[in-house]
């Protein structure tokens, strides 16, 4: 668990340490952080450094985790052997990219049981874009094309974060994103070929999740209570807006390939930027979303936590058969 222990001075006796200045703490590490300084876990960092960690490494768990549930839904109905397999593949992971980041939280004194508390109760967030359905096939592309293409968008630059264990833990996950990406817009290039009514699905998916997909980089950066701390220590590396320009300009071409337009008539090339412009962002969707009124926050919540109640005799026993294996250990020593 973390503690700082190492902060309390020694009043033992006229040789007792004085202590530290935290306000002088800080500023090093600020600095520290400034210069690009990789922080561990075992290394003193402000409460308010640590705090933020925990609120972003775990919701990016629990978005990992409950995006698992509307791809799940499709896995019966794949339409062919192969699809059913890489969309398997996906999912499970997702799973794992749950499980490296509960543990990097864990690094920060946080237990994974407090954590999904705070998920199953409603007092921690997750990805706003999961709380959509996916109503058809394409949806699913466009899940791995679009999603999973602005989660890398906004992960790699992770993978540099200040803190050592949520950036490696990064590296691994943004391989397997690029994968996941891939993946959507295979299955998209798929129905692109295919016939009127497949390409017709397809652009009924893009028109659907573009706008939520433009969400997911989070309000624009005059408007995060957030962004600026995390950019100060390094824990983030590019501003909100920053990365959804560079989404624009990276899937345009793309969806030029894929033969779709996007539900926009303000976007449009800038020849004297040399950028997308593209038009207002709805916050008011977004914010009724993220306060839990989107159209599936109640039902994937709920999946969450029955998930959590049904799988209660698994961690039991595991926990049981952990005590009999200890207690055997123990008697054999004894």
């Amino acid at each position: 668990m973390y503690t700082q222990a190492m902060d309390i001075p020694n009043t033992d006796g006229p040789t007792a340490v004085p202590a530290i200045n935290e306000q002088a703490r800080e500023a090093e590490f600020n600095e520290r952080a400034g210069r690009g300084e990789i922080v561990e876990a075992k290394d003193w960092m402000p409460e308010a450094y640590r705090k933020t960690l925990v609120r972003q490494i775990s919701q990016h768990a629990h978005s990992e985790i409950v995006g698992m549930l509307p791809e799940g839904n499709w896995v019966t109905r794949a339409p062919s052997l192969k699809r059913k397999t890489i969309l398997l593949a996906k999912i499970q992971d997702e799973g794992g990219h749950g499980l490296y980041l509960y543990a990097a939280a864990e690094t920060l004194g946080t237990s994974r049981d407090q954590m999904l508390d705070a998920l199953h109760t409603g007092k921690a967030k997750y990805s706003s874009i999961f709380n959509y359905p996916t109503l058809t096939w394409a949806d699913i592309g466009v899940i791995g094309w679009l999603v999973d293409g602005a989660a890398i968008m906004n992960q790699v630059p992770l993978c540099r974060c200040s803190y050592g264990p949520y950036a490696r833990a990064m590296v691994r996950i943004c391989k397997e994103e690029s994968f996941h990406q891939r993946q959507g817009f295979d299955l998209l290039l798929a129905l692109s070929k295919g016939s009127e009514a497949q390409r017709a699905m397809m652009q009924d998916a893009v028109n659907r999740w573009w706008w939520p997909v433009l969400m997911m980089f989070g309000p624009h950066d005059k408007d995060s209570q957030n962004s600026e701390l995390s950019m100060k220590w390094g824990i983030k590396r590019i501003s909100n807006d920053e990365l959804r320009q560079q989404f624009v300009d990276a899937t345009m071409p793309q969806g030029e390939l894929l033969g779709v337009t996007f539900p926009d008539p303000d976007l449009r090339y800038n020849e004297a930027r040399g950028h997308y412009d593209f038009g207002a962002i709805d916050w008011s969707e977004f914010w009724n979303v993220v306060n839990g009124h989107g159209p599936c926050n109640k039902e994937r919540l709920q999946a969450r936590v029955d998930a959590w109640e049904e799988g209660a005799w698994v961690r039991e026993a595991a926990l049981a058969h952990a005590r009999k294996q200890a207690a055997r250990v123990a008697a054999a020593a004894a």
